[in-house]
């Protein structure tokens, strides 16, 4: 329980933070400020909650993790569910702090940090959104998989979100979360509710073949087995190679 309740709660503090900078601070901070808010809230979250539920804050996440035969049915379903509560729960808080604005808070005009494709059409956003889920869930699994060093997994997963959001808050929004998409959806009108289903099938998409990758043993690290090799190594190159065999991923 207690692993579902830490989903609960990150997820609340990346919607919170991330799109509570897009609500409330977008013209100050710019588009730099937002994808440093939502990475760097991922960035805290791993090293807070991390190492009891592994901070996935991410149905897409938890879906690559059940892929690769990380996870189980049953802590996939509860953690989706944990995870959407939380968005919806974060939402729903900064509704209640956007429509106190004084002078009013207009929705339709202003927006409520939804996802969505306009500028850009929806075979654009449908792409970036698999191909920046496919990557993020990729880094995901592996920098936390067991023959990664681990210890940096929290800052590579946060860096990566971050590049996304730079590379594609234009294109799509840069969701790469379901649940990051559906909490501000259900207060931000029709549109951005007919347009929810990308939003969720696209970074699905994207993790399943993420987690196919992690399953093909493709990117698995394997260690050379000719010890001339490694004559001419080193003491921090051998301690580089041999890393993954000391350290375990702390997420």
């Amino acid at each position: 329980m207690n692993r579902y309740f830490c989903e609960f709660l990150g997820t609340f503090a990346l919607i919170f933070f991330g799109c509570g900078t897009l609500l409330f601070m977008r013209l100050e901070v710019g588009m730099l400020g937002v994808a440093l808010a939502f990475g760097l809230t991922v960035v805290a979250m791993a090293y807070t909650i991390g190492p009891v539920s592994g901070a996935h804050l991410n149905p897409a996440v938890s879906l690559g993790f059940l892929v690769s035969r990380r996870f189980g049915l049953w802590d996939f379903v509860a953690y989706v569910f944990a995870q959407s509560a939380g968005a919806i729960a974060a939402a729903g808080t900064l509704y209640l702090i956007a429509t106190d604005k004084l002078g009013g808070y207009d929705i339709a005009t202003e927006g409520f940090a939804q996802n969505g494709w306009g500028a850009y059409g929806m075979k654009s956003a449908f792409l970036f959104e698999f191909i920046s889920s496919f990557l993020f869930v990729t880094v995901f699994l592996k920098s936390t998989a067991e023959d990664s060093g681990g210890t940096l997994a929290g800052f590579a997963i946060g860096l990566t979100l971050i590049a996304i959001h730079l590379a594609g808050i234009t294109v799509s929004g840069a969701s790469v979360n379901p649940a990051r998409s559906l909490g501000p959806a259900l207060f931000a009108g029709e549109i951005a509710r007919a347009q929810l289903w990308l939003y969720i099938f696209a970074p699905m998409l994207g993790a399943i073949a993420a987690g196919l990758l992690q399953l093909s043993g493709i990117l698995a690290f394997r260690p050379t087995s000719n010890p001339s090799k490694r004559e001419g190594t080193t003491f921090a190159d051998r301690s580089r190679a041999d890393a993954p065999r000391h350290y375990r991923p702390r997420l």
